[in-house]
C-alpha cells in the first residue's frame, strides 16, 4: 500500500488518465473527486467487494435441475 499525504486541491495521477483529487477535509473524514475516462467504472470498496462476493457465489452455486426433452 502506498500512503501519500496531500493537501486540499492536490491530486494523485494514475495510469489510464485517472486522477484522484482531495476536495475537502473535516473531522468526519475526507472528500475525494475522481476524474476518469467514460469507460472506467468507479466503485466504492464495499460495493466492489459485494459484487465480487455475489459473482463468486453465483459461479459456485448449483445451476438447478434441468430436464432433457
Amino acid at each position: 500500500m502506498l500512503i501519500i499525504q496531500r493537501r486540499v486541491g492536490q491530486r494523485i495521477v494514475l495510469t489510464g488518465g485517472i486522477e484522484v483529487v482531495l476536495t475537502s477535509i473535516d473531522r468526519g473524514g475526507v472528500r475525494m473527486g475522481v476524474i476518469a475516462p467514460r469507460g472506467v467504472s468507479i466503485l466504492r470498496g464495499e460495493v466492489y467487494d459485494s459484487i465480487v462476493a455475489a459473482n463468486a457465489e453465483a459461479a459456485t452455486s448449483d445451476p438447478g435441475h434441468t430436464t432433457e426433452r
